[in-house]
């Protein structure tokens, strides 16, 4: 079983609270908007990282990690990139890709709105974490945590951090 802490959108940003949840987490997984590497070498200096660039990262997050980062994790299998969209509303870059091959669970960042949903039609679990971060237009700073046993992905909580 591993234990998941899925952030997004953290714009640079990275504090205590955050902190106490990575140490709990087996992996950490970034769904993009970094916002400086320092973020990153933090949290993978805890535990091991995941993770892909979003639109406001520089050069320099773009040689660290990937645009699209998809693996297995244990035995589900995981696409993770920062602008995807959600079901019935995949971004015009991955919709004939994710539809061609569906992964199991879809996760991306980039809208600062924390969404879980099944696409029914694909068989597949969406995930976005919201924003973490305190730049952007979110009221409250969120994140999602859950396990993965096997094939199962279960125990999903939500993490408010407070407002941003």
């Amino acid at each position: 079983m591993t234990r998941i802490l899925l952030l997004s959108d953290t714009h640079g940003h990275m504090d205590d609270q955050i902190l106490k949840y990575v140490r709990q987490a087996d992996e950490v997984w970034h769904a993009g908007d970094i916002g400086q590497l320092s973020v990153t070498d933090t949290l993978g200096s805890l535990k091991p990282l995941r993770g892909v660039y979003g639109n406001i990262d520089d050069h320099i997050i773009q040689k660290e990690f990937p645009l699209d980062n998809r693996f297995f994790c244990e035995g589900v299998d995981v696409w993770m990139t920062h602008i995807g969209g959600y079901p019935n509303k995949y971004n015009v870059r991955v919709r004939d890709r994710i539809r061609k091959n569906p992964p199991k669970l879809f996760i991306c960042g980039h809208s600062h709105i924390l969404k879980v949903m099944w696409d029914k039609k694909l068989g597949l679990l969406h995930m976005n974490p919201g924003a973490c971060g305190k730049h952007g237009f979110h009221q409250m700073r969120t994140m999602l945590q859950f396990r993965i046993d096997g094939e199962d992905i279960k125990d999903l909580e939500i993490i408010e951090l407070g407002k941003r």
